[in-house]
């Protein structure tokens, strides 16, 4: 197939799970034998932008026309087969699917978060779950200032999500969830079921996998109150204050709670915050865990780290809410703590070191769900069948209803204010 795949890529100075599957998605279409090209933007080229440009940008993440004019050129002369759109905030904006209509090709997209049902994405306010946008117009996100904590930041998110839902719903042949879990939100917020397709992201083989009992437990992400950083930092404490469980906590990446980690490391044997690691790094730190700890706040969609360590053969103690609930089998491929807790959280940490021989049958059996979930060749299998779904679809043949966007509806919607907002 000939692909072109449309990506705003995050902030390199920050992980970033969706910039790290897109690049494994494209070289793996690649390598089986795929024509993919990008169609890119990317958020560090912000800080090159003159204090005009900086100060216009709110009013093109809604709608970007510039990206629209552009990527209809393309499409209409290289003729790919399908388009498979990822993140498009800040700088590209749902432009790209009129580009897609304008030029008769059919879309598919992979959801990496809830930005179809909330305007930061994450379904989280103040540290807790939050749903009061889904299935509504999203102005319980402006009043709190959900996204960056700002009102007026957030007005573009909302809008767009408004103005668009229409166009995403309809002009996208094929939705990608990562999670049972995600698809199961966005069908009660009202999302078309029947475009909505659960594709797991894959993970490559690491090559290598953990020997022995591991050397410490591992945080491995963005250092952000979503993902549960602080939560750990209060259960370690409470570890450390009745004598510690033999092994560091090392914590590694990047975000906003950046400061606040590395002064609450500094001076302990029994942590180690070591910044932000390259990808040998992070895999090598993987394959000699104990467990990897994802604590998140939010309900994630996926959780690549925690398939991640189930390449390696490691278990992950993971919060028992969104998407990891599918992916740990409590007790089997590792232990699911109470979200929100850091006590259930502590008490997890204490059992999963606390018995090497349950711990290595756990990792044993989380090799195991690797294999015949997340691996590449599981993940390259359905991809491609999305693809080829999403073409029947547009030319008639699939079984899902043909979109309702055609070129002269992408003019109408054109002239309009529109955009979509993603987890940041």
């Amino acid at each position: 197939m000939h692909i072109i795949v449309v990506h705003n890529r995050y902030s390199s100075a920050q992980p970033s799970g969706e910039n790290k599957v897109v690049d494994q998605e494209v070289g793996l279409l690649r390598a089986a034998g795929h024509r993919v090209e990008l169609f890119e933007r990317r958020s560090d080229d912000i800080a090159a932008r003159s204090l005009l440009g900086k100060a216009a940008l709110p009013l093109l993440v809604p709608w970007n026309p510039t990206v629209r004019a552009e990527l209809t050129a393309r499409l209409r002369t290289e003729r790919p087969d399908v388009v498979h759109v990822h993140n498009v905030f800040p700088l590209l904006s749902p432009a790209v699917l009129a580009a897609c209509a304008d030029a008769g090709v059919p879309a598919v997209a992979t959801l990496h978060n809830y930005t179809q049902v909330c305007p930061p994405g994450t379904l989280q306010r103040d540290g807790r779950p939050c749903t009061e946008c889904v299935g509504s117009a999203p102005l319980p996100a402006v009043r709190h200032g959900c996204y960056r904590n700002s009102r007026l930041a957030t007005v573009p998110l909302a809008v767009s999500l408004l103005v668009n839902r229409r166009r995403w719903w309809s002009g996208v042949e094929r939705f990608f969830c990562i999670s049972a879990a995600q698809r199961d939100v966005l069908v009660r917020a009202g999302m078309p079921p029947e475009r909505l397709a659960v594709k797991h992201n894959f993970v490559p083989d690491p090559g290598a996998r953990r020997s022995g009992a591991g050397e410490h437990l591992l945080y491995l992400g963005r250092l952000a109150e979503a993902k549960g950083v602080r939560l750990l930092m209060a259960a370690w404490d409470e570890i450390a204050a009745e004598g510690g469980v033999g092994v560091p906590l090392v914590i590694a990446g990047a975000g906003p709670l950046e400061q606040e980690v590395t002064a609450w490391a500094a001076g302990r044997d029994d942590v180690r915050y070591v910044g932000l690691y390259d990808a040998a790094q992070c895999r090598q730190a993987i394959a000699r865990s104990v467990a990897v700890v994802a604590p998140s706040t939010w309900l994630e969609a996926f959780g690549l780290v925690v398939a991640e360590a189930m390449a390696a053969g490691v278990p992950a103690v993971a919060a028992g809410h969104g998407a990891f609930v599918e992916l740990v089998e409590d007790g089997v491929t590792g232990l699911l703590h109470r979200p929100g807790e850091s006590a259930s959280l502590a008490s997890c940490l204490r059992r999963i070191t606390a018995e090497p021989v349950r711990n290595g049958e756990m990792g044993q059996a989380a090799r195991n769900r690797y294999e015949r979930d997340f691996s590449p060749t599981v993940g390259l299998e359905r991809l491609v069948d999305g693809y080829r779904t999403a073409i029947a679809v547009r030319s008639g043949g699939g079984d899902s209803p043909p979109p309702s966007g055609d070129g002269s509806t992408g003019s109408r919607w054109g002239t309009r204010a529109s955009g979509d907002g993603g987890s940041r």
